[in-house]
């Protein structure tokens, strides 16, 4: 349960974060958008060396047989399993408006 709980705050502090970058870019705030980003680009090295799968879905395995898409974080199974692409594809659109707006800026 504990594992769980902390799971689902780290994981809303990282949407917080892809959220941000798009609030920061519309606002023409680019150094706080580029915090954001790489912010969450720690956590995407961070899935990347641990083989696309949060390390604290290994912890929380250890402590249960439930291998549901959900099992490990409190969010709605259809969420947890579409989860990456969800916000994956917010994360790079946010990467991409922001590059946008602050190239438009510059001209």
């Amino acid at each position: 349960m504990t594992i769980k709980a902390i799971h689902t705050v780290v994981w809303a502090l990282f949407v917080a974060c892809i959220l941000a970058i798009w609030v920061f870019a519309l606002r023409g705030d680019y150094f706080y958008a580029a915090l954001s980003i790489g912010v969450v680009m720690v956590e995407v090295l961070v899935l990347v060396l641990n083989g696309l799968q949060c390390p604290l879905t290994s912890v929380a395995a250890d402590y249960t047989d439930d291998r549901r898409d959900n099992f490990d974080i409190y969010l709605p199974e259809w969420l947890a399993r579409h989860n990456k692409l969800i916000f994956g594809t917010l994360y790079v659109a946010g990467i991409a408006a922001t590059l946008a707006k602050w190239s438009n800026a510059s001209t």
